[in-house]
């Protein structure tokens, strides 16, 4: 850390020097622009850059399926703007996984193509992106999903097991963007101004962003156990299951309402609900567990399964309420 001292200038103007090793560093010299961005009591400060998009390169030679999947999204939420994957020889495998890593991310275009290179970009302005709308986004869809999983296993309906296992891609997709929009927050300081929130609120909305995905991956489990149920499942285990369900929503729909609530008394009484309410929910599973030992093993550990995802999803509610208790909290 440097300390310099505030000079007064013509009368009325405050100066101050910056580390000349700072400014080498980023290419900053006499006549060059810099930018200021005031956050609370903080004022950053950044070199003016003619051309905003970041781009990166990866060698890709020993990457394939898998691991060139998660190498694409890295990059993605990273915040490179163009991407450029290159290889002595990319194979037709290779492009393939790439297309179909370009087409799960919002916002992705192969712009190039060639024998040893393909260069992504992202079409989509970061000032046009909305962090709260994506995490809006996400929590409709991850609940849509959990109630329609337990439908298909009270009807025993396979397609829309199917449906609620594809809806899981565009809850996938939601958590790259909003991981990409706050990791572009804590880069630079332009990013958060652009949001028009503070990077503590874009935190909060990560961590919560986190747990409906989680509620979605669990919605996506029951879809797939139930596609392994061939017998209709006893009537008293439904109807617990459902009121169950019903309990585990409103825990989730009280935190994010606490979450999204800009009056601090309202999200501390909302975030308290649904945490005590998560206490009540793991005695309900345990009471439904009871229900399953009359079933035959195979059947009740499956069922047992879900009853376990269920009372997980509160949890991830209960989760989300304590980041709304934390950001309802007096800044220090």
């Amino acid at each position: 850390m440097e300390t310099r001292k505030v000079q007064v200038t013509g009368g009325s103007t405050y100066t101050v020097s910056i580390p000349k090793s700072w400014a080498t560093e980023n290419g900053v010299s006499a006549g060059s622009v810099v930018e200021f961005y005031p956050e609370s009591d903080a004022l950053f400060l950044t070199p003016k850059t003619e051309n905003e998009r970041t781009e990166g390169t990866l060698d890709i030679s020993d990457l394939h399926g898998d691991e060139l999947t998660r190498a694409v999204m890295t990059m993605y939420v990273s915040g490179f703007d163009i991407i450029a994957l290159e290889g002595a020889r990319i194979t037709t495998d290779q492009r393939r996984t790439i297309r179909e890593s370009t087409q799960s991310l919002v916002g992705l275009e192969v712009l190039e193509e060639t024998t040893d290179r393909i260069v992504i970009r992202d079409l989509l302005d970061s000032s046009e992106l909305s962090i709260h709308n994506a995490v809006t986004r996400m929590r409709l869809i991850s609940l849509s999903m959990l109630d329609d999983a337990l439908t298909a296993l009270s009807t025993l309906d396979k397609d829309l097991a199917d449906d609620v296992i594809q809806r899981d891609e565009d809850v996938d997709r939601l958590w790259m963007v909003v991981s990409r929009i706050f990791r572009s927050t804590l880069r630079t300081p332009k990013a958060a101004e652009e949001l028009g929130l503070p990077r503590e609120i874009c935190f909060d909305y990560h961590s919560s962003a986190r747990q409906l995905e989680r509620v979605g991956d669990h919605a996506t489990k029951i879809a797939h156990l139930t596609k392994n149920i061939e017998r209709e499942v006893p009537k008293n285990v439904i109807d617990a299951l459902d009121e169950l369900h019903i309990d585990a929503v409103d825990v989730i729909d009280k935190g994010m309402d606490a979450l999204f609530t800009e009056d601090s008394s309202e999200a501390t009484k909302l975030a308290n609900e649904a945490r005590e309410a998560v206490q009540e929910i793991d005695a309900h599973a345990r009471a439904i567990d009871e229900l399953l030992r009359d079933l035959d093993p195979a059947r009740a550990q499956i069922l047992g399964l879900i009853v376990d995802s269920v009372s997980r999803s509160a949890d991830y509610g209960g989760n989300i309420a304590e980041t709304a208790l934390q950001k309802a909290a007096p800044t220090p």
